[in-house]
């Protein structure tokens, strides 16, 4: 930082400088936050100059824990070539300064461990400005420990409120409300309270009168909601938040109404709600359904109500669809729970099991080599004796993914054993050349 360019060329040999374009930076910081927004918290902003933050309480659920939510995001940047360091913790502070000094890519900072995650860290991650930093450090103050466990009244006679603003934003002595962030393309709607709000009862009612203006908007633009946040802003300052999500796109002002109704118990008014915003983060072209004019219409059962139900819960509601694939783990991917039917079918003249498992288990066998099944199997502990087999099935692996897999194959059985459990097993090779696998064997599925 700050290293003339001659003198950075001189020690590196084959650098490649380009310019800084601040604002192309700011256009691309604010897209990746509009796509955080979509993904992962209803309440999401621009951290300036090379961050954004999130509100995810509440949130993370639906992404499997905060471990795996952070896992996630960071493997989303990783696959477009970009590097991120994401944090979580209990203030934005905190959040803000453990990704910036971190060297992994994730780190969660368990609930109440703030000041022990953060006393080490430099002040300069105290968000405060340049003049303050360097005058502080002048004065002999290194870490955050060491400036907050200085008196008070000293540093503010000094360098006025803003130090001890920014110690108890970190500290989470003093709220540091998220503004999230929003576009004219985003459908929303509010309402605003001359008095403060709190009784169950009234929060349901006017959630209900926010999802029917909320409707009127969607319908006037020919739009239909696919997920939609319910924001309340408290006395205090704090914002709360909640989401639903549908897996198509809806107006039905009942159904919206009651998906929110069943998680404002959620909500904790604290000493009142004076402003309730509900905005459709996600919003699709939802066209009339025309009504048929016979008599007698054939009955259609819609599962979709069942799917937000499980979807709102957190749970992880899809579908199998086929992939033009010979190998197993290839020929299946997930679609969305609510897809168009996908005309592909899978063609296979063998049985395939039920259950395939996440990935093949390798287990000890007697087998006579090449092509004769096993006499008996040792999966998970316990020795099975072979009665019945069928196979070999001959799979061949597919070069064109990897070149390892040019002369790989797979020898695939169905057995049965003594118990009348049927499994699907397969010998990495064929039994003779080494280059075509380990031959060892492997269980991949279960049938039913």
């Amino acid at each position: 930082m700050g290293m003339p360019a001659a003198k950075a060329q001189a020690l590196f040999q084959g650098l490649r400088m380009i310019d800084a374009d601040p604002a192309a930076d700011a256009v691309a910081l604010e897209r990746i936050t509009m796509w955080a927004l979509s993904q992962y918290s209803p309440i999401v902003a621009v951290d300036v100059p090379d961050g954004i933050v999130m509100d995810t309480e509440g949130a993370d659920h639906l992404r499997g824990g905060e471990e795996r939510m952070l896992t996630s995001i960071a493997n989303r940047f990783r696959a477009k070539g970009l590097t991120a360091r994401v944090a979580i913790a209990d203030t934005w502070g905190a959040a803000n300064a453990c990704a910036r000094a971190i060297n992994r890519e994730t780190v969660i900072v368990p609930r109440g461990e703030t000041v022990r995650a953060v006393e080490k860290l430099p002040i300069s991650l105290l968000r405060l400005p340049e003049k303050i930093v360097g005058d502080l450090r002048t004065l002999g103050f290194k870490t955050i420990g060491e400036l907050a466990n200085t008196p008070r009244a000293p540093l503010t006679l000094r360098f006025g409120p803003e130090v001890g603003r920014r110690l108890d934003q970190m500290f989470g002595r003093t709220p540091e409300p998220i503004d999230p962030i929003r576009t004219v393309e985003l459908v929303e709607v509010n309402r605003v309270f001359a008095e403060p709000i709190g009784a169950a009862e009234t929060i349901n009612k006017y959630v209900a009168r926010l999802v029917v203006q909320l409707v009127d908007e969607l319908q006037t633009r020919g739009l239909g909601v696919r997920r939609a946040d319910l924001i309340v802003e408290k006395v205090d300052g704090t914002r709360q938040a909640i989401r639903a999500g549908t897996a198509k796109p809806a107006r039905d002002v009942a159904w919206l109404t009651k998906l929110f109704k069943d998680r404002t118990e959620k909500i904790e008014p604290g000493f009142g709600i004076e402003k309730m915003t509900l905005v459709a983060v996600m919003a699709e072209p939802l066209e009339e359904a025309q009504k048929s004019s016979s008599l007698v219409e054939d009955e259609v059962i819609d599962v979709t109500p069942l799917i937000d139900i499980f979807g709102n819960r957190g749970a992880r509601v899809y579908r199998v669809a086929p992939v033009a694939s010979d190998v197993p783990e290839r020929s299946v991917r997930r679609i969305g729970a609510a897809s168009d039917p996908v005309e592909a079918s899978w063609v296979n003249h063998w049985r395939r099991p039920v259950r395939l498992l996440a990935r093949p288990e390798q287990v000890d066998v007697m087998a006579l080599m090449p092509d004769h099944p096993p006499v008996w199997i040792m999966w998970r502990g316990k020795r099975r004796k072979v009665k019945n087999a069928d196979g070999p099935e001959r799979i061949f692996g597919e070069w064109w993914e990897r070149n390892s897999e040019m002369a790989a194959v797979r020898d695939y059985f169905v057995i049965e054993d003594e118990g009348g459990e049927r499994l699907w097993i397969f010998r990495s090779g064929d039994g003779v050349d080494t280059e075509t696998g380990s031959h060892k064997w492997f269980v991949h599925g279960v049938f039913a």
